[in-house]
């Protein structure tokens, strides 16, 4: 019994030593970058696979072809979304919305909430990736508030829509290592449940973003402003998560941006201050093309009542050929790309490329702004290249990230996920509800992207849900919020806005403004949950 005990426990130590280092190397006071660490930490698990474990060459050298193939969906989202907005900088739009947003009203109150919140929220539903903060900031200082402030009140907003930002990408690519386990009703369920708890949280966000950049008598003034934009954003959103988990964030913020202004422009629930009399910028239409022709092509590509998006989802068909050892490949009439039998084993990987959200829209959309917007050779020239410099770290570290969680799920029953998923729930129990945001905003804070959090640690929090029969829905839907609050404390987050802002030796400030929020949206994610599981409505 004894030998059995330490081979378990050796086990498990190998299991999670990769998940520690990992942690302690990004976390420590010279971090490692992740586009280093993550490629690193996949190298050392290789290794423990073949060595310690004594796994399969072949299937272990299966399970990395899949992860970098796999890791070509999120660098091929983010590379589209960075052009588009690359795009939009270097031709102008940018400025004219800064322009058109300040005309709206000269309230501070509601010139942060339109930006930082509404204006964030669409952002992140249509890219997410840490765009909207990068994208706000600088707005909101060129609107009058000190960049410090900013940054703040940027990275703790753009936190609600996170869970189903770039269209949904960190819950149904997030858990898409999951299935076929996780059903796609269950899908839908978890979308649900993570909508409802950052609803709720919503109520009491602002109260924390704000008090950065005003005081509490500014805010009592304005606290009707203040929730009817919160709400004209996220009662869509809520709604909206019941029918799909691709639009909540979107339409949420598509609908409560216009909202937003419309109050604000009439001074609803505003103390009142009179908007700058700044002269309206020409082609306002067009500057705006970039953003409404995304959603427009977004919704129109999601609505299966339209037809269209079966039409580029569809993977049956097309032709198939042989590459020996490595696979069949398969290529569709909608260019939906499978390999399947990789190196003669059961893994395989699709990627469906009119569908996933990165040709169509993003690059597309993009195209046609430079022609829309009148862009020079030369400014998208520079669009292209700085949005291909942005895209090297990215590239490494998510490749790094995808064969790292291939490796810690492969095996079935006897994977790293489910030894870990085991011990905690023996160790932990019921308890777990508590505990489950914070694995995900950890898994945020390293890694850079709620999607990475949910694609590492939704399989640790499956398992544990499974130990200790809690539900499994419930569960993953904690990781993807406390994934989702985890961008306010993300280091890449904010080095980005802090490069943008130029601000100088801030990130250490910054993580010490945005971390008691962050804890505080945990407590109440999971104290909502308990409440929930006390009257018995989490359901399956």
């Amino acid at each position: 019994m004894d030998i059995v005990k330490s081979w378990v426990a050796n086990d498990l130590f190998f299991s999670v030593a990769p998940i520690l280092f990992l942690i302690y190397i990004m976390t420590r006071k010279n971090s490692v970058p992740s586009q280093k660490a993550l490629p690193l930490v996949a190298l050392i698990m290789y290794c423990i696979k073949l060595g310690w474990f004594g796994a399969d060459p072949n299937q272990v050298h299966a399970s990395v072809l899949g992860g970098l193939l796999s890791a070509l969906t999120p660098i091929s989202i983010v590379w589209g979304a960075i052009f588009l907005f690359k795009t939009m900088e270097h031709s102008g739009a940018l400025e004219t919305i800064r322009v058109c947003l300040n005309r709206i009203s000269g309230n501070r109150i509601a010139q942060v909430m339109l930006v930082a919140w509404a204006f964030g929220f669409l952002i992140e539903g249509a890219s997410g990736f840490g765009t909207p903060a990068a994208l706000a900031a600088p707005i909101l200082v060129g609107l009058g508030v000190r960049p410090f402030q900013a940054a703040v009140v940027c990275l703790v907003f753009n936190s609600v829509p996170v869970s189903f930002g770039a269209v949904g990408t960190p819950t149904w690519y997030g858990f898409s290592t999951l299935k076929p386990v996780l059903t796609d009703s269950e899908l839908s369920i978890l979308g649900v449940k993570t909508a409802l708890l950052h609803t709720v949280v919503a109520c009491v966000l602002p109260l924390f973003a704000l008090r950065v950049v005003a005081g509490w008598q500014e805010i009592r003034k304005n606290i009707v402003y203040i929730y009817l934009s919160v709400f004209s954003c996220v009662i869509p959103y809520l709604v909206l998560s019941w029918f799909s988990y691709e639009f909540p964030s979107i339409l949420g913020g598509a609908i409560g941006l216009p909202v937003s202004a419309w109050l604000a422009s009439r001074n609803i629930g505003l103390e009142k201050e009179p908007a700058p009399h700044v002269p309206l910028p020409p082609k306002v239409v067009s500057a705006f093309f970039p953003l409404w022709g995304t959603v427009l092509i977004l919704i129109l590509t999601r609505i299966p009542q339209l037809g269209i998006k079966a039409l580029i989802s569809s993977s049956s068909g097309g032709k198939q050929v042989a590459l020996g050892s490595f696979g069949m490949l398969k290529v569709s009439p909608s260019l939906s790309v499978t390999l399947e039998g990789i190196l003669g084993t059961a893994t395989s990987w699709t990627h469906k490329l009119l569908y996933v959200p990165s040709l169509v829209p993003f690059f597309l959309v993009a195209g046609i702004s430079v022609a829309v917007l009148g862009m020079s050779r030369k400014s998208t020239a520079l669009a292209w290249s700085e949005s291909w410099h942005r895209m090297k770290n990215p590239i490494m570290a998510l490749m790094g990230a995808l064969v790292f969680v291939k490796l810690l799920m492969m095996g079935g029953e006897n994977s790293c996920v489910m030894l870990i998923g085991r011990s905690l729930a023996s160790n932990v129990g019921g308890a777990w509800v508590w505990c489950a945001p914070y694995m995900g905003a950890l898994g945020s804070f390293f890694s850079g992207s709620n999607t990475v959090s949910n694609l590492t640690f939704g399989g640790i929090q499956d398992s544990v849900a499974m130990q200790l029969g809690l539900s499994r829905t419930t569960v993953l839907a904690l990781q993807s919020v406390g994934g989702a609050m985890g961008n306010m404390v993300c280091i890449h987050n904010i080095v980005a806005v802090c490069s943008i802002l130029g601000l100088e030796k801030s990130e250490g400030l910054i993580i010490k403004k945005t971390v008691l929020p962050m804890v505080v949206y945990g407590l109440i994610a999971a104290l909502m949950t308990v409440l929930a599981m006390a009257v018995g409505l989490t359901g399956s």
